[in-house]
């Protein structure tokens, strides 16, 4: 496992001056934590964030299409940075506790994405808890991957070069989705870019009560949000915590594709990703772990008030790049 440091080198992990200034703000205004939310309240909520994310990011091309589903239909967006034709395909779950969040949400962060990497940026708006429980979101994000991987001659993209990315629920379903794709048979998963995801809900780590308070995504709202996306039968709810398509940590690991993880310094999933890192490179696979200590929990989604967040999209372009050979973009 290798670890590189993209957040402030030299600094001793002290929080980010921009984001210590955003949380004051909340703190000022009284803005509620989501868990004292109804799920309606929490979803409105959360598309405060795209206020926080500077100018949109201008790409070739936006497509948006309707999936047929088992159990109904979801969307997808495809952005594309020119229109050669042949891009290789990055898969794109957004966070959001699998609860909150949808394609609008993360439209700029898609398309910063798409046109730093030079790839196809597949959006995926798989259904979300209480609605729909766990496995459904899972298996909507592997359907949006199977669709796209059949669409990809009427769509002029490569679907011998995949990526798999997601931020923190979003993570945990882009990790799902490559053991899902192996479990099942493909499509081959190049690389997956996990940004603080969600990989252990049962497990008990440190961070989760170091940063439990004061850092935005808290303990208890953590505890909300699987609340919403457990089976609400409780023994089958404890059964799903060891189920590796959630807790992808116990899932056999050991042909999982090379990985690329980003934790949070101030964040209550920190912990879960680092050992998520550390069971990858036990079971032989290639990981890149890039810890970014003066972080919390949602920066990614925050470029136009926390600056690190496009040093971070800046990297992961370059790791697209690299693991999806893209000559150009």
């Amino acid at each position: 496992m290798t670890a590189k440091n993209i957040d402030k080198p030299g600094l001793s992990p002290h929080l980010d001056p921009h984001t210590a200034g955003f949380l004051a703000m909340l703190d000022a205004k009284g803005v509620p934590p989501m868990h004292e939310l109804s799920v309606e309240d929490a979803r409105k909520a959360a598309m405060g964030y795209i206020g926080l994310q500077g100018p949109q990011q201008s790409v070739a091309e936006v497509s948006e299409h309707t999936l047929e589903v088992q159990g109904g239909t979801i969307k997808a967006r495809v952005y594309k940075p020119n229109l050669n034709g042949n891009l290789p395909m990055v898969m794109m779950y957004h966070g959001g506790g699998f609860v909150i969040g949808n394609l609008d949400l993360i439209d700029n962060v898609a398309r910063q994405v798409c046109a730093q990497s030079g790839a196809a940026v597949i959006t995926i708006g798989y259904r979300k808890g209480p609605e729909c429980r766990f496995p459904t979101p899972a298996e909507d994000a592997y359907a949006g991957l199977l669709w796209a991987v059949s669409k990809a001659r009427e769509l002029s993209l490569d679907s011998t070069r995949i990526a798999t990315l997601g931020d923190s629920a979003g993570g945990n379903l882009a990790t799902v989705v490559a053991r899902m794709a192996l479990d099942r048979k493909g499509p081959k998963i190049a690389h997956q870019v996990l940004v603080y995801p969600v990989v252990d809900v049962g497990g008990d780590y440190p961070s989760m009560q170091e940063n439990g308070e004061g850092y935005m995504l808290t303990r208890q709202t953590m505890a909300w949000f699987m609340s919403q996306y457990m089976p609400l039968d409780p023994v089958e709810a404890e059964k799903a915590h060891n189920n590796p398509y959630l807790s992808v940590i116990h899932a056999k690991l050991s042909d999982m594709p090379p990985a690329t993880i980003y934790t949070a310094g101030f964040d209550p999933l920190r912990d879960q990703g680092l050992a998520y890192a550390e069971a990858l490179k036990n079971a032989g696979v290639e990981v890149e772990y890039v810890p970014n200590p003066t972080m919390i929990h949602g920066y990614f989604w925050m470029g136009g008030v926390i600056p690190h967040a496009a040093v971070t999209i800046q990297h992961i372009a370059g790791v697209l790049k690299h693991s999806l050979n893209i000559q150009q973009g």
